[in-house]
């Protein structure tokens, strides 16, 4: 595989730091090729501004067409492009974060709104016309797995837990965002109790990481729906007899089985 590991927290001698250097080491001794984004360390820029686009001083700034407009003639920031380079070589994106008021660190977030602009991440039609998105586009083929720590017990983050469904939660990350843009997403992997881990349970979490890296090429990704499959109506609303008493998040599932793993190889 060709991985890209994108890291968002400011403390390298933190659990996150801790399990993003093992998890790499883990990845080049299994003969993996890694490249690494760890924002923090990189002063990465979050704030999306006119300079992103070479945009004109004193010109009405209108971000997606300003950004795809600089994408198709090549005037993006440095930065930006220098994050395109890794996302195009790679075939395997890592999502790592500490989940902070239930949402990504500000700095990732902005990573997101500066790099997946449209004709790189988005924007994309077939010959009928159509967005193809939501399984479709840009960044198909590839794709990503999100491994996100939590103070919370692991049970809390559960199907009846007070603080919500992990996967509900990163509802917006894995579906709204990467599976937008055509990324495969993995089920994620969670490092629950990340503010009371003994060097026994970091052991532990470190274990369940390497083997779900490990797991990377044979994992089944989330079962999320296809646009443009038949399964949503003209104005992209679930057709009433598919999961007829689901709604919200739950009915964008081709299956209740979201976390069944399958054993043929991921080929790039």
């Amino acid at each position: 595989m060709k991985v890209l590991w994108l890291t968002a927290h400011p403390e390298p001698r933190s659990l996150n730091g801790s399990l993003y250097r093992d998890g790499v080491q883990h990845l080049l001794d299994q003969g993996h090729e890694v490249r690494t984004s760890d924002l923090y360390a990189m002063k990465f820029d979050p704030v999306v501004r006119a300079s992103d686009f070479s945009h004109p001083d004193g010109e009405r700034l209108v971000v997606g067409s300003a950004a795809q407009q600089a994408f198709e003639r090549g005037a993006l920031s440095p930065d930006i492009a220098v994050e395109h380079d890794k996302l195009s070589w790679a075939d395997t994106l890592v999502v790592q974060f500490p989940l902070w008021w239930y949402g990504m660190p500000a700095i990732l977030k902005g990573w997101f709104d500066r790099v997946f602009v449209g004709g790189f991440a988005f924007g994309v039609r077939d010959a009928r016309g159509r967005q193809v998105r939501y399984g479709e586009g840009a960044l198909a083929g590839k794709r990503a797995m999100v491994v996100v720590s939590a103070g919370a017990r692991e049970a809390s983050l559960g199907p009846r837990g007070v603080n919500g469904e992990l996967n509900d939660l990163l509802f917006p990350l894995q579906h709204g965002t990467l599976w937008y843009a055509g990324i495969e997403v993995l089920p994620p992997l969670l490092v629950h109790g990340a503010d009371r881990v003994d060097e026994a349970a970091y052991a532990s979490h470190a274990n369940v990481l390497r083997q779900r890296l490990e797991d990377l090429p044979y994992t089944g990704p989330l079962p999320f729906r296809h646009q443009n499959g038949g399964d949503y109506d003209e104005d992209l609303v679930l057709r009433p007899e598919l999961n007829p008493h689901a709604t919200g998040t739950a009915a964008h599932y081709r299956t209740e089985r979201a976390f069944e793993v399958g054993r043929l190889p991921f080929m790039p």
